[in-house]
């Protein structure tokens, strides 16, 4: 049993509360785990209360079986009696038994995110609607926003949930639900509202559920959505004996639902609640925790909490101002290097955090580059993602006709109809013929023998689209064109981008931006090596992935992630980068208003709060975004941490990162020079002789002549001068989007 001792007096009078309702607001790194353990010991130990009555839910399966663990270690009984769950798995288990009273069938099936599109992709497909009309991610993005309000199909007043009844959409979510219930399945949404729907319709289960469940406890209750919100209001209705920790300083996941409001408004919806402040901060040096709270204090939607810390003053943040990334990148290697000298620190006591997903390249590629180990948290390495070994993927076969591998992977990406079916024909005829797979389709195509394989004409009109595309490209790649000039022809002309940008969700978005930043790193490599070819792009990457794979793991490994992704861990020492405008706070929030604004501190809130003995927060002076170079300044943040908590050089002269290592002076804020003249010769990529200068002259309508799928005719225009790009459309029917800059197109002038 946890000792009274183990606990501070507010963290007591939390675990001792039984009365009614509670709301416990636990600051970042106030033992808020430490102190539900030592609650629901209490109702078992001391209170004698049955595991039957008590539900406690959280939001991932981890943390669940974490704190089921910890109390079972305590309380010495098996952990499988406690309902302690997340909120998902709760729901999942009581449909498994009340089933029937739905119309499912007791082994409904769970869809995940792609199943959910097939069902969407067919309702829109029955309208004679294409995915490039109305992208099925968008319709998916509006039905999971519905489900996180508490719609389901029969909810009467949705209109009192903020639900246009005139939305062409709603149409499109009531088909979906009939499909689900044909298919005997639910979504991961469907599982609380299916729910909501049981005991709204049937009063005798939600009594039945009441009745055993006297204790309700919630873990995160700053990411709750309304849906959840009203669960928990059904089941805790006659006992009122509900306890939510939270924090609404760490509310960060409105983009997937949650709600701030459901923690803001807690007493309106509860009588006589009783609240608890978790502000003594085990984690963090004290400057760490002043500064931060002096950041999060200039938010407006907060219930207002004060932290404070027992713990050593700690060293003051460092908060470091660079040219470019990649000075951004070495300045937090040497720093790093620095301290694992000094204070004989692993690799596992540092973290890298950074905005966007992108960013994480130039940090790769250094850590690469000095054989030092690293690991992206919650994701995937740079070179390791889908879309860049896909982009890769067309590259290396540009290089390398005979690499197999490559064509395999990109030879229906996007997609083309060419089928799993169709390719293993073609590698069967390139193993029979002892070629490789490129030769086989350049046999196939030639059409002298079918070889015995059938092939329909819309097949084999993408087999040889594609094959005069690669063939266009591998032209260029023997006259030594440029490697960028290369890498954009492959992603305009493919479709790969255009696939992407027809899904319309967070997630191709992210895709799109570390393509870009693949650009990035092609033109980076071009400038810092005259004359450099794509292979030798190529070869200088998967050298230094090889490199990783011989390094001394023993110390661990540099921790590399998203803000998202750092929320509930902790390092010695943090790096916070890229604190620019436009990239934290993100351009989207700085659009969408003051709401979005607060959420952004409040990542950077929890960005900082990570760090328990030295932070440093890095920006740069010139960055490449989008393809353009961006001077945006520092962070607004940046500027509400207190003098006395931070060092910021004197940006006033230029410092290198081999300065900044070694010095650390003491600037102002207040006198932060924002008209100061940028190194831009820094920035300057020198173009290839090989690029093609063009001045825009097709219009749509022009009839045109390409010298490998002859004339044609411009059906859509976009972009100019070197980001000019066109439609065309050719007589058999095929579509080509060029980047006019290199396609070998001229008027017809017949």
């Amino acid at each position: 049993m946890v000792e009274q001792c183990d606990l501070n007096d507010e963290q007591k009078n939390a675990v001792k509360y039984f009365d009614g309702p509670m709301m416990v607001l636990a600051g970042a790194g106030s033992g808020k785990t430490r102190m539900l353990v030592a609650k629901i010991s209490h109702l078992l130990g001391v209170q004698n209360v049955g595991p039957y009555k008590i539900l406690a839910l959280t939001f991932s399966n981890k943390a669940a079986h974490e704190m089921r663990e910890r109390v079972a270690r305590l309380c010495g009984i098996n952990g499988h009696a406690l309902a302690v769950t997340t909120f998902h798995s709760f729901c999942a288990r009581l449909l498994r038994t009340e089933f029937e009273f739905l119309g499912l069938s007791k082994n409904f099936s769970i869809y995940d995110e792609d199943e959910s599109k097939v069902i969407v992709k067919s309702i829109l497909s029955k309208y004679g609607i294409s995915p490039k009309e109305i992208s099925p991610y968008d319709v998916l993005s509006y039905i999971d926003d519905l489900k996180n309000k508490g719609v389901y199909t029969g909810r009467e007043n949705v209109e009192a949930l903020g639900i246009d009844l005139d939305d062409p959409f709603l149409k499109y979510f009531y088909e979906y639900e009939h499909e689900l219930h044909r298919s005997n399945a639910l979504d991961f949404g469907g599982l609380i509202t299916s729910v909501l729907c049981l005991l709204e319709r049937h009063p005798h289960i939600l009594k039945r559920l009441r009745g055993r469940y006297e204790f309700i406890l919630v873990d995160e209750y700053q990411d709750t959505n309304k849906a959840q919100f009203e669960l928990l209001r059904l089941l805790a209705d006659e006992h009122n004996k509900i306890c939510v920790v939270g924090d609404e300083d760490q509310s960060i996941y409105s983009w997937r639902g949650a709600d701030i409001n459901n923690i803001l408004d807690f007493e309106k919806h509860f009588k006589n609640v009783k609240i608890v402040k978790l502000e003594q901060n085990y984690r963090s040096s004290a400057h760490i925790i002043n500064a931060a709270s002096a950041v999060i204090a200039n938010n407006v939607l907060r219930k207002g909490k004060q932290l404070w810390t027992e713990n050593s003053e700690g060293e003051k943040i460092t908060i470091a101002e660079l040219e470019t990334e990649k000075d951004e990148a070495n300045f937090v290697m040497k720093a790093i290097g620095r301290l694992r000298v000094s204070d004989q620190e692993k690799y596992n006591d540092f973290a890298i955090f950074y905005r966007n997903n992108f960013q994480s390249r130039p940090f790769e590629d250094v850590l690469r580059q000095n054989n030092i180990p690293y690991r992206i948290v919650g994701g995937i390495k740079f070179y390791d993602r889908k879309e860049i070994k896909d982009v890769l993927g067309y590259l290396r076969l540009i290089v390398n006709v005979q690499d197999s591998l490559a064509l395999s992977r990109i030879i229906n990406v996007p997609t083309r109809g060419i089928g799993a079916t169709t390719l293993r024909k073609l590698e069967d005829l390139a193993s029979q013929l002892n070629i490789s797979l490129w030769a086989g389709i350049g046999k196939l195509l030639e059409g002298n023998e079918d070889f015995g394989i059938r092939l329909t004409p819309k097949i084999r009109l993408a087999l040889k689209n594609f094959n005069s595309f690669l063939s266009e490209c591998i032209y260029l790649y023997d006259k030594n064109v440029a490697p960028k000039i290369l890498f954009e022809k492959v992603i305009h002309e493919s479709g790969y981008l255009d696939e992407l940008r027809a899904m319309r969700d967070y997630e191709s978005a992210a895709r799109i931006e570390n393509i870009e930043e693949l650009g990035r790193a092609i033109e980076e490599f071009q400038a810092a090596n005259t004359g450099a070819t794509l292979a030798d792009f190529i070869e200088s990457i998967t050298l230094d992935t090889t490199q990783m794979k011989d390094s001394d793991n023993h110390l661990g490994e540099i921790s590399l992630m998203t803000v998202h992704g750092a929320k509930g861990l902790e390092f010695p020492f943090v790096f916070v980068v890229g604190a620019e405008e436009g990239i934290f706070p993100s351009s989207k929030s700085m659009e969408a208003g003051q709401n979005s604004i607060e959420e952004e501190r409040r990542l950077f809130y929890v960005a900082m709060t990570r760090a328990m003995k030295k932070l440093h927060i890095t920006f740069v002076r010139g960055r490449f975004l989008w393809g353009q170079l961006k001077f945006n300044g520092p962070s607004r943040f940046l500027f509400e941490i207190p003098k006395d908590s931070a060092s910021w050089p004197n940006n006033k002269a230029k410092i290198s990162s081999d300065e900044l290592e070694t010095r650390e002076t003491q600037g102002s804020f207040d006198d932060y020079d924002f008209s100061q003249k940028v190194d831009h010769e820094r920035y300057i990529i020198n173009e290839s002789k090989t690029a093609l200068k063009y001045e825009g002259k097709f219009q749509k309508g022009n009839r045109v002549i390409h010298s490998v799928y002859g004339k044609g005719k411009v059906l859509e225009t976009e972009g100019f001068g070197a980001e000019e790009k066109v439609l065309i459309i050719f007589p058999d029917g095929a579509k080509k989007k060029f980047l006019v800059k290199f396609a070998p197109i001229m008027i017809d002038q017949n």
